[in-house]
Formats: C-alpha cells, structure tokens, sequence
C-alpha cells in the first residue's frame, strides 16, 4: 500500500517531510516527489503548488507514475460557513468547482461530459482521516461536508458573502481539492482531503496567512499524517 500525502506550500508540507526519515527526491514533471516511508508505511510526499492545473497535474503523476494506491491531501482552506473559524478543522466529503460555468450548454458548477459538479472524497479513507483528527487534536473543533475550489484566492468579504449565497453547503474554500478528486475519480484511487482554517475568506484573509501556514497549519498536517499512519503500523 502505497500513501501520497500532498499539500500546496512548501510551509504546508515541511513538517510532514520532517517525518519521512528515509526520503529520495524523485523529479517529475517539474517537481520533487519525496519517496520513502512513514511509520513503516510505503509513502510519496510532494508539493503539488497551487491551483487546480497544478494539483491534476500532480495527482495524475502520482497515479501513473508512482503508482500510489491512495492520495491525503492536507493543508488550510479559507472557512465560509456560519462557524468555521480560524484553527478548526475541515474534513471534505466531496469537492465543486466554484468558479467553473459552462451554462447555458450545462448547468452552472456541472463539470462537462460527466453529468455532475461534485466529486466525492473516499467515504472509508475520510472516516479513518477523522478518527485521526480526533486523536492527534484533541479539542478541535472539526466539520465535514462540503469543499468548494477555485482559481483564485478569495481574500475579500463581498466574494465571500457571494459564495455563501451561492452555494450555502460549502463549509470552505481552497484551491486544489475539487481537481484532485476529479483525477481521482477518473483513476479509481481513493482520495481523502483535510484543511486547517487559516481564515474567513474575507478582507482581512491576507493578514498574516504564511505565518499561520507554519507555526499551526503544519503542525496540524504532521500531526494528522503522524496519527493516521501511525494508528495503521499498530
């Protein structure tokens, strides 16, 4: 069993690297693929940088050239929901693009040829993610449901407000999700995302962001991949 664990930042994913005791880079399609294990485990760590673009391509190298048998995407999304605040915790059942529109010859957020606009995460792989959220945060407070993507960074109050109005069921938004559960549906690979709220997704969603990303967001990531795989190698 083959793990890839992939974030967006390099401050996203440095803790999990600092995990991987054994790691080879491994270039591919202009990135360094980090192979080695975690606790006992067969694992692939990568930056897949940001956007949508950039995370299929990722997830796509991840499949077919490094054969991962599943993918745990992690990293922080912008929190859009009544309640979903800064530190908590947002566990994707499924993924919509917000800023896809292919209407009037689809409906709106319907992503062409395949009859749908959401995409699922792995009901088993998500599950087994939250049990690992309870365990290595405890007291955090934790949401599941709906992630929205997007290739932008929504970082003003009015799109916010607009994408609530749109599209209420969205707990969150980020960048890269909806793209990798795309891919991962193609292939048949069990895909699980979790974030870290870094903020509102509002005026003031700029403020000290990259900070966040690297005192706590990290940590969170590290500490999620710590316990997931670890609870396995007992």
């Amino acid at each position: 069993m083959r793990t890839a664990i992939v974030s967006a930042m390099h401050e996203e994913l440095a803790a999990v690297l600092a995990l991987m005791p054994d790691e080879t880079r491994q270039p591919a399609a202009g990135r360094d693929f980090r192979v080695g294990h975690l606790h006992g485990h067969d694992a692939v760590a990568v930056l897949s940088r940001i956007g949508k673009v950039a995370a299929a391509t990722t997830a796509t190298v991840l499949i077919e050239r490094f054969e991962v048998d599943r993918i745990l995407f992690t990293g922080v999304a912008g929190g859009l929901a009544p309640g979903v605040e800064r530190g908590h915790v947002v566990l994707a059942d499924g993924f919509l693009q917000h800023d896809l529109d292919a209407s009037p010859i689809f409906p709106k957020y319907e992503v062409p040829l395949y009859g749908t606009s959401r995409f699922d995460t792995d009901r088993a792989l998500t599950d087994r993610v939250a049990q690992s959220v309870a365990r290595a945060l405890p007291g955090t407070r934790v949401h599941r449901g709906l992630v929205i993507s997007g290739d932008r960074f929504v970082a003003t109050s009015g799109e916010s407000r607009s994408l609530q109005a749109a599209l209420p069921e969205a707990l969150a938004v980020e960048m890269e999700g909806a793209a990798i559960a795309q891919v991962c549906r193609d292939y048949g690979v069990p895909f699980a995302a979790v974030r870290t709220v870094s903020d509102r997704a509002d005026d003031e969603a700029h403020g000290d962001f990259v900070q966040f990303i690297r005192d706590v967001a990290s940590r969170h990531s590290a500490a999620i991949v710590e316990a997931f795989l670890g609870d396995e190698a007992s």
